[in-house]
């Protein structure tokens, strides 16, 4: 539980600080994920992105 954890706070300061690296990847565009501009700049908060990640990386934790 503790990496699922670690996952959500690396994919969330991802958002938070390199959106435009997050584009690139794809995530942040599930419906769930929630994208605003606040003084000017672009924050990205992806939720629905994380939990597909975090449930993608139990299933490989599980096989190996």
């Amino acid at each position: 539980m503790k990496w699922a954890l670690s996952l959500l706070l690396v994919v969330l300061l991802l958002g938070l600080l390199h959106p435009r690296l997050v584009d690139r990847l794809r995530l942040g565009r599930l419906p769930g994920d929630l994208r605003f501009r606040l003084r000017g700049r672009d924050y990205l908060l992806p939720f629905a992105s994380t939990l597909l990640l975090s449930l993608l990386a139990a299933l490989l934790f599980r096989l190996l």
